[in-house]
Order: C-alpha cells, then sequence, then structure tokens
C-alpha cells in the first residue's frame, strides 16, 4: 500500500475568479500559513443570475472585495460554510448582510468530544463560535438554485461539524479541509477526532466523485486513489506512534521529536495534537494505556 502523494505545486491567483468548471470559481485569499498553505479557497457555484458562495473566508477587506467583484452583480442566495475555523467562516456574516443570503451548514461550532477535567482547547481561539447557521443541512440533505443543487456530505474528524458539498450531476466535491492534494488535515483533539477523520475518509471511498475541489491548494484530481493513500498515510502514523510507545517515549513530545523530525518546526504542536487523536483512539482500543483521560501531558504505554 502507497502513501498520499500530496503535490504542493499550487499557485494562487489572489484576487482573481479562476474558472475551474462549467458554473464553478475559485478566489483565494492571501492568507498563506503553515495551516493554509497558500490562503483559504472560496468558491462560487451557479451560472444563472443568483449564485452560491462556498466558504467566503476569515475576515479579510481584500479578500471580500475580491469576492465582490467576482460575483458581477449576480445575487447570492446560499453561504455555504464547511466548518467553524476562523480562515473559512468569518466572512459570511458580512457576506450575508451585503447580499441577503442565507448561511448553510451542518451546524454551529462544537467540540468532537467534552473537556477533560482542566482541559483547555488549543485551538479555542482559531474557532468561530459566533458562527450560528440559518439552514442547518442534514447529511445527504439537497439545496437547490438556480441552475446548481449542493447535497451535504458529513465529514466529522477535522472539525465535529465539517462537511463537503457535493455539486449534483458534476462529480464535484467541496472537500473543504477534510481531504486536500497538498498534505493530510490537522485532527486537534478536543475539536477534532481520528476515528471520525477515517469513519469519513471510508464514507468518501463509498462515493463516486471524480473531483475534490478542497479549501486549501489544487483540486484531488483521482479522489479513490488519493483516498486511499491518505488512509495508508494515517495509519502509518498511528502505527509510528504506537512503535514509540513500545520503544519507551511514554510523554507526546518525545514522540514528535522522531516521528516528524523532518516537520517544519512551527507545525510541531500541531503535530503533537495529531499524536494526541491518534493515541485517543489507541487508548480506545485498548493497544495503549494511561493513567486517566489521554492528555498532551500523559505519560503512555504499551506492551
Amino acid at each position: 500500500m502507497q502513501a498520499a502523494d500530496f503535490d504542493t505545486a499550487f499557485q494562487p491567483a489572489y484576487g482573481e475568479a479562476v474558472p475551474l468548471a462549467d458554473g464553478v470559481w475559485r478566489v483565494t485569499c492571501n492568507n498563506p500559513s503553515p495551516f493554509t498553505f497558500t490562503g483559504t479557497n472560496s468558491y462560487i457555484v451557479g451560472g444563472g443570475d443568483s449564485v452560491a458562495v462556498i466558504d467566503p473566508g476569515p475576515l479579510d477587506e481584500a479578500h471580500f472585495s475580491a469576492l465582490m467583484r467576482a460575483l458581477q452583480g449576480r445575487s447570492v442566495s446560499h453561504i455555504f460554510v464547511s466548518h467553524t475555523h476562523r480562515d473559512h467562516s468569518p466572512l459570511s456574516a458580512r457576506l450575508k448582510a451585503e447580499t441577503g443570503a442565507q448561511t448553510v451548514a451542518e451546524g454551529p461550532h462544537r467540540a468532537a468530544r467534552r473537556l477533560h477535567e482542566g482541559e483547555i482547547n488549543p485551538f479555542a481561539e482559531s474557532s468561530d463560535t459566533d458562527f450560528m447557521p440559518d439552514i442547518t443541512l442534514a447529511d445527504g440533505e439537497t439545496i437547490t438554485g438556480d441552475g446548481w443543487a449542493l447535497s451535504a456530505v458529513h465529514t466529522p474528524g477535522h472539525t465535529a461539524n465539517h462537511a463537503a458539498f457535493a455539486l449534483e450531476g458534476t462529480g464535484i466535491l467541496f472537500s473543504a479541509d477534510h481531504v486536500m492534494a497538498w498534505a493530510t488535515t490537522i485532527v486537534a483533539p478536543p475539536d477534532g477526532s481520528m476515528r471520525d477523520f477515517l469513519a469519513s475518509v471510508e464514507k468518501l471511498l463509498l462515493r463516486h466523485d471524480r473531483i475534490y475541489f478542497p479549501g486549501h491548494g489544487g483540486p484531488v484530481v483521482d479522489p479513490p486513489a488519493f483516498l486511499r493513500g491518505l488512509r495508508t498515510h494515517r495509519r502509518m502514523r498511528e502505527r509510528a506512534v504506537l512503535e514509540r510507545v513500545k520503544a519507551g517515549d511514554e510523554r507526546i513530545a518525545d514522540m514528535v521529536k522522531v516521528i516528524y523530525a523532518s516537520t517544519d518546526p512551527r507545525l510541531h504542536g500541531a503535530a503533537g495534537l495529531s499524536v494526541l487523536a491518534h493515541l485517543e483512539d489507541l487508548v480506545e482500543r485498548g493497544q495503549v494505556w494511561t493513567e486517566g483521560a489521554p492528555s498532551l501531558i500523559g505519560r503512555y504505554w504499551a506492551e
């Protein structure tokens, strides 16, 4: 089995509406970072006078202006939000005020599990807890607009409320941060869940989408092959975590130094959360032990 072959060659066209398919445009926000790659992708969907916008992005004046230029006077009936991280959802409030559109999402922000006693959510500041959708979309539920229909595909893992959106009749899936060509997504407890993430990967493998347009970076052009590689990548990470515990590494920080030795040190904090996500799953499955609930500062052991 082969791990995912990541593609980092994507070149953004900041401020421009890039046509991707009939009735689909991408506008990339100029907010690059180790977590957002080249920036957040917003999408405009629909070939008629009324369109939908997917993931308006962060509170960024230049990006808002770029979206309004790209709309070219067309009305916006719905604003779809894949999940409530601050690089995806906050601009929806301003776009709603400007256009009168209704916001659509799986639901407001929530953690994948309750916080343990004394635990602090390390991603609390990056979560948009103010967002409240006008329409909550159940898994498989469809909203139809002017020449377009978008269906929700719930894909928890990166966040508990993460959803992808399928453009019916096209084979296009807007995969947001669940599946991206440039890297595997961050799964950080308590907001994220590795078990949920892997279940969502299996769920997408049962579909027949031909291309993914993600929240960051370029398209995933062979979804089945990429998903299988992504699954292998995560299982390899899981084995690496288990091997480090069996080798005597009791602390997550020690595991990260070895497993992520070639990773940008700026991402080691996020890597530690990913290791925690794997450990939560391994503890639940009885392959690793810890005292109390799994945590970033806990001690772990295995036979």
